[in-house]
């Protein structure tokens, strides 16, 4: 199972939101660099970064912090946040990062996400599912995408992707555990995809029991910065 820390970032800082919403964030960090340096010091691989900036935008913000972690640690960087056309995508690629993440383009824009899988092949992709009571929601989480969580899935198995992360809205930075009984019914109805869970991670047996239903990763945020979570925890998991 891989453990993957979130960065978020808005204004240059490393933040946390409450369920999305802008107007509760939290600054853990001035400098997100430092943050990201923590990781690869404890010995975790990888990093999940969110340019909430250019989510909100619609255009890529955040490229410099992108560009400065990946300049000063050898982690495995997926990308996401404001990411709207090939070009971004090459720039992202080209600033550090391993991975792009999509999310609400994957949605409206899928003829666009599979041209980019057949473009850079379905490794360097990590499709983004943003979830309430099974439908996804998009653009912030502030529209419906029209769509259920399984259906989504399915769509994007078609085109070939294969890495996807779900988050639970209600869950997102509630510490109220994750959403596991969604998990499994994701993991059984396509158990051939990767599934990365994200939000509501509060403990370190949380970790375990996402492990033992069959996911694949999981994205850990405001657990690891409010210290209910330990990376030394989060490596013996590893």
């Amino acid at each position: 199972m891989t453990i993957i820390p979130a960065i978020d970032i808005i204004n240059g800082k490393c933040v946390r939101l409450t369920k999305g919403d802008y107007a509760q964030q939290k600054i853990y960090n001035e400098n997100p660099v430092e943050v990201a340096k923590q990781f690869a010091d404890a010995g975790l691989q990888r990093v999940h970064i969110v340019d909430l900036d250019g989510a909100k935008a619609g255009k890529i913000v955040n490229l410099g912090v992108l560009e400065s972690i990946a300049a000063v640690t050898n982690l495995i960087i997926d990308f996401g946040g404001g990411i709207k056309n090939i070009n971004d995508v090459s720039n992202v690629f080209s600033a550090g990062a391993s991975i792009a993440t999509i999310g609400s383009l994957a949605v409206k824009h899928p003829e666009i996400v599979e041209e980019w899988l057949m473009e850079f092949g379905a490794d360097k992709f990590l499709i983004g599912a943003d979830v309430l009571e099974e439908k996804i929601k998009i653009s912030g989480w502030l529209e419906d995408g029209g769509i259920d969580i399984f259906t989504f899935i399915g769509k994007m198995i078609g085109l070939g992707a294969h890495n996807i992360f779900c988050t639970d809205i209600s869950k997102d930075g509630v510490m109220a555990g994750p959403s596991v009984d969604l998990y499994k019914k994701i993991i059984e109805q396509h158990p051939e995809i990767n599934l990365i869970a994200s939000g509501g991670v509060t403990t370190i047996n949380d970790v375990v029991e996402l492990k033992a239903i069959g996911c694949s990763g999981a994205i850990i945020g405001k657990a690891i910065y409010e210290g209910n979570i330990t990376l030394q925890q989060l490596l013996s998991i590893n």
